[in-house]
């Protein structure tokens, strides 16, 4: 058995070793920004890497993978993360911190994170191929909202609705780091994303925020109107009265006395 042969085989586990994984993907992505993705084959990143085609195959199943090679860690990651839940707490908070494993895994390697952004951009495949991994993390959190808001009114579009929101924003957070090259504060980018949309889904929104989706600091205050009317005034003058108190404009004639005309003195 020749060298190479003997590197291409598995652990005493029968998990291979990462170490392979890795050179494969750093010859890939050396061949990619030298000749371009379409111009680079199969044959020439295991001839860099010095390994048989075997090997290539043995950890992705085409050459699109190469490119996301930490996807499924990912998308297990988010899924024995949702699995972990007690059911207690809020779900809407719970998948947007899942949806933080994700960019937290780019932010582990900037450098290569930055690289393959680049890449994506101008390889048509590779961008419809980013598009069906980012649909599995948005189907992975939507069966978990639809098992949490199971039994509710409009549970299950609420739960595609969501789960869309959550993506989203994560993308939002994520595309803004990567054009700054990595440099920027990945965790303040993913916060504010997350935040926002807890803010408008949440069942518990931070402390001394609007309740999700319900009234902002107008609607909230609580406050005491008192009417001074004759007995004798109909019961639409006082509620034009109150009407005017409120502050609604379009239903009100200030002109008008809330009180029948009263006789001029003899």
């Amino acid at each position: 058995m020749s060298e190479k042969e003997e590197q291409d085989q598995p652990m005493n586990d029968g998990q291979p070793k990462p170490a392979m994984r890795e050179a494969l993907v750093a010859a890939a992505f050396e061949l990619f920004l030298e000749r371009g993705f379409e111009q680079t084959t199969i044959d020439d990143i295991v001839s860099l890497a010095g390994v048989g085609r075997r090997s290539f195959f043995r950890y992705f199943p085409a050459k699109e993978d190469v490119v996301f090679p930490d996807h499924e860690r990912g998308l297990a990651e988010m899924t024995e993360f949702l699995e972990s839940g007690s059911g207690d707490e809020d779900p809407v908070r719970h998948a947007c911190d899942a949806a933080r494993l994700v960019l937290r895994m780019y932010a582990e390697q900037p450098s290569f994170s930055v690289q393959r952004y680049r890449l994506t951009r101008k390889v048509p495949g590779l961008r419809a191929y980013e598009l069906s991994v980012v649909w599995r993390y948005e189907h992975t959190l939507a069966h978990y909202l639809r098992g949490r808001f199971a039994g509710r009114p409009e549970g299950p579009l609420r739960a595609d609705v969501v789960a869309a929101a959550v993506v989203s924003a994560h993308n939002h957070a994520l595309r803004t780091w990567l054009r700054s090259g990595g440099e920027s504060d990945w965790v303040t980018e993913v916060d504010r994303a997350m935040t926002f949309v807890t803010d408008t889904w949440g069942e518990r929104p931070a402390a001394g925020g609007p309740p999700a989706g319900g009234a902002g600091p107008e609607e909230q205050d609580d406050e005491v109107v008192v009417l001074v009317a004759s007995r004798r005034a109909p019961l639409w003058r006082m509620v034009q009265g109150i009407e005017s108190a409120l502050g609604d404009p379009r239903r009100v004639h200030q002109d008008r006395p809330l009180g029948p005309p009263v006789p001029p003195s003899p």
